[in-house]
């Protein structure tokens, strides 16, 4: 993907990221310049930045400024695995190593291409890139997700989330042995001071999250957790359990290195998604059994 530079001067000092390129990127419309920074392909000063970040005198601003050639995505004949559906939901099961929407490096292969394929009509249902999509999952998390299939749908299940009407709960295996049988993990992240691709308790511009958890089980090195989180910041348990000192088995971005037995995938699943139908206002709840590789795996720890 093409790259360009440039250095913010005294003249452009003060200018929104997206007026500022849409100056130096005329071949773009401004829609599409907010769209690649939205995608995470505009850095400043090594930070991701959205469009109506300000800049100043000095900024180094990076953008990978190709758009993907295949707008909107198109279908794919992926295998889903659906636990419900009806005129307006689509209750499914993510599996690991799966990306949710198109995005900086991943432009096929995703979930969105599936549902595309299966699901056609929920390419006219949000934006375009991520048709449907009211939540996500990491890439490597697997569980359960809902889909709006509906726009009566997209609009309530975002309402409610922005609500925190939606219960999401997680199983996860950490490392080290946590004592106490219950928790509470409220520090505020935000991006990393210095890494932007990564979230941190580290940062200047922090944001409120919370996160639940207990005990299920303790092994030798390892404690198994059930997890809530109340808030839905971007990769907010990871960042949490890294920060507590007990990172997430298996994860490679905020993890420790560590000896002894390693799992191939992070140890986390969305175990359990509690919502109000979107039509109904009926509560529903669903749950999603452990994963064969982390059950066994599990199994094998002293």
């Amino acid at each position: 993907m093409p790259r360009k530079t440039f250095r913010v001067d005294s003249s452009d000092a003060g200018k929104r990221l997206d007026i500022f390129l849409s100056h130096k990127l005329k071949k773009l419309t401004r829609s599409q310049i907010q769209k690649i920074t939205e995608l995470n392909h505009v850095r400043v000063t090594g930070i991701l930045r959205k469009s109506s970040f300000r800049l100043k005198e000095g900024d180094l601003v990076e953008c990978d400024y190709a758009l993907p050639e295949k707008w909107p995505p198109r279908p794919e004949n992926i295998p889903l695995t659906v636990q419900y559906t009806d005129e307006h939901v689509i209750v499914l099961e993510k599996p690991s190593g799966m990306v949710v929407h198109p995005g900086a490096g991943t432009r096929d292969h995703t979930l969105v291409n599936a549902l595309l394929q299966h699901y056609p009509e929920v390419a006219k249902i949000g934006p375009e890139e991520r048709p449907g999509i009211v939540h996500r999952l990491d890439k490597e998390t697997s569980g359960l997700m809902v889909i709006a299939r509906s726009p009566e749908a997209y609009s309530q299940l975002k309402s409610q989330f922005k609500q925190r009407a939606v219960e999401k709960k997680y199983l996860g295996l950490v490392w080290g042995v946590i004592s106490r049988q219950k928790g509470t993990i409220d520090w505020a992240i935000g991006r990393h001071v210095k890494h932007g691709e990564r979230m941190s308790v580290k940062t200047k511009k922090p944001r409120s999250a919370e996160t639940h958890f207990e005990v299920l089980r303790r092994y030798r090195e390892m404690t198994y957790l059930d997890i809530h989180p109340v808030t839905g910041r971007t990769h907010q348990i990871r960042v949490h359990f890294a920060a507590s000192g007990h990172p997430l088995v298996g994860d490679k971005r905020y993890g420790k290195k560590k000896g002894g037995r390693l799992c191939d995938r992070l140890f986390l699943h969305a175990s359990r998604l509690g919502f109000f139908h979107p039509a109904s206002q009926e509560r529903m709840n669903f749950l999603s059994p452990l994963p064969d590789e982390l059950e066994n795996f599990l199994q094998s720890l002293p």
